[in-house]
């Protein structure tokens, strides 16, 4: 685990989370929920599998496995990116092709947050940032640590007392990994690290401790 301002590299998962400034809210109508996850899946899903998710009123969490490289640069070229010259110059040099990789990477999450955050003073008729800055991200090595991740994020409305089961809570990626339906959760990756779907039930029903995460 590295720490919270960790440069965005593609193929490697990353913890990525933020809350809103002060007493604010994030959230305030199932409208805005749904208004986040699209602007999410507009910029953040052509550069990054989706493991794990939960909104909360005044937080969020993903568990995010960033693309490869080939397909970030693939999405470069989607978007005609302004730093594809400077990374057709950069080939020669590894460490400066990533390093412009990631700029572009961190470009998305500024567009996705920057958009929502827009939006949401439109509606709300208010002023000023949004969300703390800067937005953290931490780097995850350790699967033992990923495992108990997932397993926290869910629970988040459980400890805030929003919900009795995690199951209940709307927000989160929790039902889309335990059903059929379609979604943009990466479900069959995510049921590989428990070996199955009657195990990754059983993982969040146990009495793991979780209050060592950060």
């Amino acid at each position: 685990m590295k720490n919270k301002k960790e440069q965005l590299r593609p193929d490697a998962f990353y913890h990525i989370y933020n809350r809103a400034n002060g007493k604010e809210r994030l959230f305030v109508n199932p409208g805005n929920y749904n208004f986040f996850l699209k602007r999410y899946k507009k910029y953040i899903h052509p550069i990054g599998s989706t493991f794990a998710y939960c909104l909360m009123p005044n937080h969020f969490h993903f568990l995010v496995l960033i693309r490869e490289e080939k397909e970030i640069v693939q999405e470069m070229q989607n978007q005609n990116s302004k730093y594809l010259s400077a990374l057709k110059d950069s080939l020669n040099t590894a460490q400066l092709k990533i390093e412009i990789i990631s700029k572009f990477i961190s470009l998305q999450f500024s567009h996705f947050f920057n958009g929502y955050a827009q939006a949401f003073n439109k509606q709300q008729n208010r002023r000023g940032s949004l969300f703390m800055a800067p937005y953290k991200r931490i780097l995850i090595e350790n699967e033992e640590y990923f495992r108990r991740l997932i397993r926290y994020i869910h629970y988040n409305p459980i400890m805030a007392g929003l919900a009795e089961n995690i199951y209940d809570w709307e927000y989160s990626s929790y039902n889309a990994i335990i059903s059929e339906k379609p979604t943009l959760v990466s479900r069959n990756e995510i049921l590989s690290y428990f070996n199955d779907k009657d195990n990754f039930i059983y993982w969040h029903k146990s009495e793991q401790d979780i209050s060592t995460l950060f």
